[in-house]
C-alpha cells in the first residue's frame, strides 16, 4: 500500500513540476497576446478609414527595437491635451480606433497610440523591461515636438496599459502632467491567481497573504500597486464594476494605495462597465468625467482657447 501511495505522490509531484516548468517557459505567451484568435498581427484598418488625420511614426527604443505608432490630431494646429494611450493586452492599436475617434471629439485632444514591441507593426518580442523602454521612447518623442503643448501630456492606460502608464508617469514627473487608469490590475502576480486559481498558493503580489515561493520566476510582474503610491501627478481611476477580467477590487486597492499620498486622486465607478467597454457603457458620464478632470488639472490656455474657437468657426463655415 505504501508503495502505491508513494507512486501517487511522486506522480502528482511530477505533474506539478512539469506544469510549473511549462508556465515558466511560456509565461510571455500567457501574459502578452499581440494577436487575437482568428485574426492576423497586421492592422485591419488605419485611422484614415475613420476619416482621422494621422501620422505614421517610427521610433527606436533605447535597446534598438523599431517601434510603430500613430499620432492622430483633432486638427492640424490643435493645442489641446495630448493623450499618450497605452492599450489593453490583446490585439493591436487598430482595434481601439473607434474609441479613439470618440475620444478626439469628446475631449478635443490629440492622441498618440503606441504599438508595444511585438504588437502590430513593431519589431521585437514583448517583455516588461522592453515595453517600459518602448513607452519611454514614445514620451520622449512627444516631449520634443513643437506642434503640441508639451505641458499637457496625459498618460491614459487601460488594463495592461495602466501598468505601463503608471511606471512611465512615476519615472517622468517633469514630462507627464496627469495619469488616467482604467480597469487596471494591482500586479500580474495577483492576476495569476485570478486567471489560474491553483497558482494563488505559489504566486502573489503585495495584496496576497502568505509566502509565495515562485514569485521569483515571474519575468513580467508589473507591480502597479507598488508604483502607484510614488506618483505625484493627478490620477483619475475609472472602474467598470462588471469587469470580467480584472476584479474591480484591484482598482479600489490601487486608489487606496495612492490617495493617502496624493490628494489629486479621483475614483469613479461605472456600474455596467465591463473590461473592454467601460468607455461605451459609461456613455456621456464617462467622457464628462475625463473632461472635467482635464479641465481641473490641465486648464486650457487663453491663447489656445482663441485658436480653438477660430478652428471651430472655420469648420462651421465650410459646412
Amino acid at each position: 500500500m505504501v508503495s502505491y501511495v508513494n507512486i501517487l505522490l511522486y506522480g502528482v509531484g511530477g505533474l506539478v513540476v512539469a506544469g510549473m516548468a511549462l508556465l515558466v517557459a511560456f509565461q510571455e505567451k500567457l501574459v502578452y497576446v499581440p494577436v487575437l484568435p482568428g485574426l492576423t498581427k497586421s492592422y485591419a484598418i488605419n485611422p484614415s478609414r475613420l476619416r482621422l488625420t494621422y501620422e505614421d511614426i517610427w521610433l527606436q527604443s533605447s535597446d534598438g527595437v523599431r517601434l510603430h505608432a500613430w499620432f492622430i490630431k483633432l486638427f492640424p494646429n490643435c493645442r489641446g491635451p495630448t493623450i499618450l494611450f497605452f492599450q489593453e493586452n490583446a490585439g493591436n492599436i487598430a482595434h481601439r480606433l473607434e474609441m479613439i475617434r470618440i475620444m478626439l471629439q469628446q475631449l478635443q485632444c490629440n492622441v498618440f497610440m503606441l504599438s508595444y514591441r511585438g504588437y502590430g507593426a513593431s519589431d521585437g518580442y514583448p517583455s516588461q523591461h522592453g515595453i517600459i523602454k518602448d513607452a519611454q521612447a514614445a514620451l520622449n518623442h512627444l516631449s520634443q515636438r513643437s506642434d503640441i503643448d508639451t505641458s499637457r501630456i496625459v498618460v491614459f492606460g487601460r488594463s495592461l496599459g495602466g501598468a505601463v502608464g503608471a511606471v512611465l508617469t512615476k519615472n517622468n514627473p517633469d514630462k507627464v502632467a496627469a495619469l488616467i487608469l482604467e480597469n487596471t490590475f494591482t500586479s500580474i502576480l495577483d492576476m495569476a491567481g485570478v486567471l489560474l486559481p491553483f497558482l494563488k498558493w505559489f504566486i502573489g503580489g503585495s495584496c496576497s497573504k502568505g509566502p509565495k515561493p515562485l514569485n521569483f520566476l515571474v519575468r513580467s510582474p508589473w507591480r502597479t500597486i507598488d508604483v502607484i503610491g510614488e506618483i505625484k501627478q493627478p490620477i483619475l481611476f475609472l472602474s467598470g464594476l462588471q469587469d470580467e477580467m480584472v476584479p474591480p477590487s484591484h482598482m479600489q486597492m490601487l486608489y487606496a494605495k495612492a490617495a493617502p499620498r496624493n490628494n489629486q486622486c479621483l475614483f469613479v465607478e461605472f456600474p455596467t462597465g465591463m473590461h473592454m467597454d467601460t468607455w461605451l457603457a459609461g456613455g456621456d458620464h464617462y467622457w464628462r468625467t475625463i473632461q472635467e478632470f482635464l479641465e481641473q488639472h490641465l486648464p486650457e490656455k487663453r491663447e489656445d482657447r482663441s485658436s480653438k474657437n477660430e478652428n471651430v468657426a472655420a469648420r462651421k463655415s465650410s459646412l
